[in-house]
């Protein structure tokens, strides 16, 4: 790779983790394109190279958070004896990441209503729910789920997940609510897979 293109890289990088840091801070409305270009220390040209809008930058964050999480939560859930275990491990991991104010509130919070719920949910396919349908995919494989529910299923895991999140988002004691959220995710697993 030529050295132009590193620069622009390493350009890109730091515009989208300064704009990390100010959305998770302070969220997405406080946030001005103005206070990305001091903090990054880039011109409004550079931004503008990378990033078409503030929506743009903002959709690249969450995305690039994404990722992050989906290989956290695939990471913690390697070691797992089987899928229903895998999935139970995944979903305890995905709670754990709550604790982080990026994901509180840029995943959380401002995602949904910033990008609107069509490309909220076109990312997360591609990510969190998408892992969600490979991993009930795996569980069905196993016998645990008839295949025509791994959809479904998909679903309302996700919803449930991002709601006990949300719970914990809230919590003045956010450990005590995640241990409490694990505990009734592990439950709900329990009861629809047979997970233990």
């Amino acid at each position: 790779m030529n050295q132009k293109a590193e620069r622009g890289l390493a350009t890109r990088q730091g515009i989208l983790e300064t704009a990390t840091r100010l959305f998770a801070e302070h969220g997405y409305a406080a946030v001005s394109i103005e206070s990305v270009l001091a903090a990054a220390g880039v011109s409004r040209g550079a931004l503008y190279h990378h990033f078409a809008s503030k929506e743009a930058l903002f959709e690249a964050v969450f995305e690039a958070l994404e990722q992050e999480i989906c290989a956290k939560v695939i990471a913690s859930s390697a070691g797992a004896r089987d899928a229903v275990r895998s999935l139970a491990a995944g979903c305890d991991a995905f709670l754990d990441l709550v604790q982080d104010q990026a994901m509180r509130q840029i995943v959380l919070t401002d995602a949904p209503s910033v990008l609107g719920w069509d490309k909220w949910r076109e990312i997360e396919a591609r990510y969190g729910f998408g892992l969600l349908k490979a991993s009930l995919a795996r569980v069905s494989a196993e016998g645990a789920l008839p295949a025509e529910m791994i959809d479904l299923f998909a679903h309302m895991l996700l919803a449930s997940l991002n709601e006990v999140a949300l719970v914990i988002a809230r919590a003045s004691d956010r450990a005590a609510a995640s241990a409490e959220a694990k505990s009734a995710i592990a439950t709900l697993l329990t009861r629809l897979l047979g997970a233990t």
